[in-house]
């Protein structure tokens, strides 16, 4: 296998203490022989709480030259707390993994092989067999398909990847506050390549990522990169615009040539309701887009750092 200079591993940490070490020494174990102490693990400890951020301190003092460990002043999310690694990775290519041991941490040189084959500016993780709950697989699913429209791209991002330096160098030029890390990727590049990887049973806890957390990310992908949902209710307004016209007319015409009473209350009501429902639907649509451009013009930072070790 082609030696890459130096690389780096980014892990963002949310309550995880049970797997960290296990984690760090499999790592090792898997890069060591082949890249020496060419290779940097970063811990960005994302606020979960618990005893992660001492478990890195004492990862620290036990692989002092490998290790990086940043623990944020609140919790950020998966994708800022990546973002804030990438800002402090040196390495010429960087690896994204989760800190549940989910993917083994022996797949990394598949990912590095399929890069120095390929030469891609990205390399996904993909897995035939997810060993997720239902819960987490069906909002999995429900991402991957809303990616595929927004982006027109293949629904296989995942959170096993390997970025280039080059690559990474455009990602942390984005300063928005609500990060979609895929998002960035797409907009940058199509040199993507895949790799079937293994995906194992959760052995400790259960994922932290809840329905809130993906109908979250859901929106971003929605809000940050696409106007589809102004085009939605634009294209509403019009056919509901077509319609009421029609029915007004037709109100009119059985008035006029039969001498038929309009209903009244039951089908004024409906109609009120239903507008109204409408226009609080388009009002909270639009208001996600200016929310979204408040927070950009206001440079809120995708992220605070506590400490740096």
């Amino acid at each position: 296998m082609e030696l890459t200079k130096k690389i780096s591993i980014l892990v963002p940490v949310y309550k995880s203490e049970e797997t960290l070490e296990s984690l760090m020494q499999r790592i090792n174990d898997t890069l060591f022989p082949v890249y020496k102490n060419e290779y940097e693990v970063i811990f960005i400890e994302d606020c979960g709480g618990g005893k992660s951020w001492n478990i890195i301190e004492h990862l620290k003092s036990t692989y002092p030259n490998n290790i990086i460990g940043i623990k944020l002043s609140r919790n950020f999310g998966q994708h800022n707390a990546l973002m804030c690694g990438l800002n402090y990775a040196s390495g010429d290519i960087i690896i994204t993994i989760d800190d549940d041991l989910q993917i083994p941490p022996e797949e990394i040189i598949n990912l590095i092989k399929k890069h120095n084959e390929t030469n891609a500016d990205l390399v996904y993780g993909t897995f035939g067999d997810k060993k997720h709950n239902q819960v987490r697989n069906l909002g999995s699913w429900v991402i991957k398909r809303v990616f595929k429209i927004v982006f027109n791209a293949k629904p296989d991002a995942t959170a096993f990847r390997l970025i280039t330096k080059s690559l990474a160098k455009k990602l942390i030029e984005h300063k928005q506050n609500h990060v979609f890390l895929d998002g960035f990727i797409h907009w940058h590049t199509q040199n993507i390549q895949y790799q079937n990887v293994e995906h194992k049973t959760r052995q400790f806890g259960s994922s932290t990522y809840t329905v809130k957390k993906l109908l979250s990310l859901t929106f971003n992908l929605f809000f940050n990169f696409t106007v589809i949902p102004l085009r939605v209710i634009t294209f509403l307004g019009i056919v509901f615009s077509i319609i009421s016209f029609l029915i007004g007319l037709y109100m009119i015409y059985v008035k006029i040539y039969y001498g038929v009473p309009v209903q009244g209350y039951t089908s004024l009501a409906t109609i009120i309701l239903f507008t109204s429902s409408m226009m609080m639907m388009s009002m909270g649509i639009v208001g996600e887009y200016i929310s979204r451009i408040f927070m950009s013009l206001n440079n809120k930072p995708q992220y605070s750092i506590e400490k740096k070790i």
